[in-house]
């Protein structure tokens, strides 16, 4: 345990009923926030708001360095792996992408970051630096207004009011409004586009979204957020058929299964994007790294011979294994639950992911027959490094919490850390997740290790 966890462990000890009130205030304080919102169109009207804990995630500067280096890594593999796939016809096999979604992911991109947005979900060892990945995201990458928001909320936490850690903070909403217009410019010139902030919005995160929408209005641009079933595309200008406003560039957030589900109903977006009728950050050869057959495909000596030797080893130690679920593998997945976890190839947000440390057996075995052979894959399951925390709305007592730390990398810079928790065996909304503000300590002696 780090030095300023053990702190705030004491604290909240030593404070119970002032803790439990100040769970309860910020609790309130969410809920009546934009981080509390109604999805348009759900099944019912009751608001999904962002649950947390009591002591935030702490970092050190060692911690920032080792992130630093890991999404350098990363994003120069992906470039790698984004022209080979451009170039190689082998690579493209690997991804068995339909020819609807091969189109769009061979258009060339029109700026230098193939990647603009993009974020690495680790399990990331805290005591050795230690990782292995989670999952990579680019389409619909979000929570920075979360992580924004949450950090503003400390005022509410009476430890940290009370202890005052000498920590940075982090900024991860005008440092991405920094890198879209930086790619909108470098396509286009266009130093004050309008912009348009596009996703079907039932799926979207909304707060987010309209969080941006006034940011890029504060910076004197013009900006929407557009549910991507009103563009229309006329005399090769992009609009909103609600609002009439045209657009210079268009901030992705929809996710490509999105798109293609989607397709008869996307063909503005569609059109726009392959006549570069509008800027559009990211493209669609994200989708090669978003897809959950990059997991595999980084095996593949097809896509190997693209890196280097240095690059290969990193692979090697950072990647769980994976591979298509096929009914061949039902007996090993079967045999040994607590060392699986099963995901679909395409999707986000852990929807439809079971990992067997969480199930009974006979939930396990249903599950595995049922999904063999379906568009999954099976993967490693990598035990989660963990940490004591407090759910004072819910609990008396301290738990170990599963951590995954997220890695934002833009336009292949890191850029900051989403820090999500959970008691369960996968860390996910849908999974008993909490959210908690992310710090990185200024002082390294607080981040030394303690006893217990």
């Amino acid at each position: 345990m780090k030095k300023i966890d053990r702190q705030f462990k004491d604290y909240i000890e030593s404070h119970k009923l002032e803790s439990r009130k100040s769970a309860y205030g910020l609790s309130r304080t969410i809920q009546n926030s934009p981080l509390a919102y109604v999805v348009p169109g759900g099944h019912n009207n009751v608001a999904i708001y962002t649950h947390t804990l009591q002591i935030p995630k702490f970092f050190t500067k060692n911690d920032c360095r080792n992130f630093e280096k890991i999404s350098s890594q990363f994003y120069t593999i992906f470039e790698k792996t984004i022209r080979a796939y451009w170039a190689d016809p082998a690579v493209r096999e690997l991804f068995h992408f339909n020819p609807r979604l091969e189109q769009l992911v061979m258009h060339p991109c029109r700026y230098s970051s193939l990647v603009p947005m993009l974020r690495v979900d680790i399990f990331y060892n805290e005591e050795t630096g230690a990782f292995k990945v989670c999952e990579f995201n680019t389409d619909g990458t979000s929570a920075m207004y979360e992580n924004q928001m949450m950090d503003r909320f400390l005022t509410e936490n009476n430890a940290w009011n009370a202890l005052k850690p000498d920590v940075d903070h982090q900024e991860l909403m005008d440092s991405w409004a920094d890198a879209f217009l930086k790619d909108v410019y470098e396509a286009s010139g266009n130093k004050t586009p309008s912009i348009a902030i596009a996703d079907y919005l039932e799926n979207a995160y909304l707060p987010e979204l309209y969080a941006f929408e006034q940011l890029f209005k504060e910076r004197g641009l013009k900006a929407e957020v557009v549910d991507v079933r009103d563009l229309v595309l006329k005399d090769g200008r992009l609009s909103c058929a609600k609002t009439g406003t045209e657009y210079d560039a268009l901030y992705r957030r929809a996710v490509t299964g999105d798109v293609m589900n989607h397709y008869d109903e996307s063909s503005a977006l569609i059109e726009a994007f392959l006549s570069d009728a509008v800027v559009m950050v990211g493209g669609f050869q994200t989708q090669i790294i978003h897809s959950k057959a990059i997991s595999e495909a980084l095996f593949s000596p097809v896509l190997r011979k693209y890196f280097t030797e240095e690059e290969n080893a990193f692979l090697d130690e950072a990647l769980p294994l994976s591979m298509d679920f096929e009914k061949e593998q039902v007996e090993m997945v079967l045999d040994d639950p607590s060392r699986w976890i099963i995901k679909p190839k395409e999707g986000y947000g852990a929807k439809g992911v079971y990992a067997g440390v969480d199930l009974s057996e006979k939930n396990w075995k249903k599950i595995v027959n049922d999904l063999a052979g379906g568009g999954y894959i099976v993967q490693e399951y990598i035990p989660h490094y963990r940490t004591v925390n407090i759910d004072l709305l819910a609990y008396d007592e301290f738990l170990d919490y599963s951590n995954l730390t997220g890695l934002y990398i833009y336009n292949g810079k890191f850029a900051g850390v989403y820090s999500r928790l959970s008691d369960g065996g996968i860390v996910s909304t849908q999974y008993n997740e909490r959210t908690v503000p992310t710090l990185f300590l200024r002082n390294e002696e607080a981040g030394a290790p303690t006893e217990g």
